[in-house]
């Protein structure tokens, strides 16, 4: 098992990792629209929110020596069920081709005001 941490992607505001590996697979902690410089929640639209999610998805991904063409699943977590079509294309627009598995969860409320939560499972890249 291997601990991953990489400053690319905001810091764990809690006790645990970033992700983990293991078995050739990695396991990304919930990523929030955190900006990774200034560790600051990034306000606008849920298009925003839900790009800048993955794209510290992406930074612990890249951390781990994977990508997001390696996502087999992603768990979504957003505030309102209302904004799913708008969060799905934007999900769709970052992935491009490449279809993971994946599950959209309404919530009423996520940590500091977030309107998006995004962990995923991937392989370790060949």
């Amino acid at each position: 098992m291997k601990f991953v941490s990489t400053p690319d992607a905001p810091a764990p505001a809690g006790h645990y990792s970033q992700a983990v590996i293991h078995a050739g697979v990695v396991y990304v902690s919930g990523q929030l629209p955190v900006d990774p410089a200034s560790r600051g929640m990034i306000g606008g639209s849920i298009e925003r929110q839900t790009t800048r999610t993955l794209q510290n998805v992406e930074a612990v991904l890249l951390g781990a020596g994977s990508s997001i063409d390696h996502v087999l699943k992603a768990n979504v977590y957003i505030s309102d069920v209302e904004l799913w079509p708008r969060v799905n294309k934007a999900f769709a627009e970052f992935f491009g081709d490449h279809r993971p598995a994946r599950v959209v969860v309404p919530t009423r409320e996520l940590k500091k005001g977030a309107e998006v939560e995004i962990d995923v499972i991937a392989a370790v890249a060949d």
